[in-house]
């Protein structure tokens, strides 16, 4: 069974866990890399969930570490999805749909109208993934990678208000 877990400063060991076991099963699906994080203690782990106005969500399958994504507020009406995996042995399971949803759910409730994201050329599933949760890629530019060269492909979801939210009109 599926468990979503919304984390707080005080969650700080399990997502320091999640996040080491993304970058070190998947390091090509991250712009930062395992040596940025595998040092540092307490206080750097903490400083990242105390983002302000982020969300960050674990999720486990079996008791066991599966997968992890954030919500990052943005201004102009978009919050950003970040920070997406999978664990090996729960891939297929819709373990990251239930993620992205879960990061939608927060967008919308924080009164975003898009959820934008960046993905790193070359990483198909992850694109497939998206694709699948009504993100369609844009001509925007992402970030430039270490090589120099290469940018992230940016890749966007208009969002619905959420229920109960106004839009303004009358």
């Amino acid at each position: 069974m599926v468990r979503l877990r919304i984390l707080t400063t005080n969650d700080w060991p399990l997502w320091r866990e999640a996040r080491l076991a993304a970058l070190t099963e998947a390091p090509h699906a991250f712009k930062s890399r395992l040596a940025d994080w595998d040092r540092g203690g307490e206080e750097r782990w903490r400083a990242r969930l105390e983002t302000p106005g982020t969300y960050n969500v674990v999720a486990s399958l079996n008791g066991r570490t599966a997968g992890m994504a954030s919500g990052v507020p943005g201004e102009g009406g978009v919050c950003e999805l970040r920070s997406v995996w999978v664990g090996p042995g729960a891939r297929g399971l819709g373990v990251g749909n239930r993620l992205i949803a879960a990061v939608e759910t927060w967008a919308r409730r924080s009164g975003a109208t898009t959820l934008k994201l960046a993905v790193i050329p070359g990483n198909e599933s992850a694109v497939a993934l998206y694709r699948r949760n009504g993100f369609v890629l844009t001509d925007e530019r992402g970030d430039l990678l270490p090589d120099g060269v290469t940018t992230e492909r940016v890749m966007a979801k208009p969002l619905r208000p959420a229920e109960g939210r106004s839009t303004g009109g009358t």
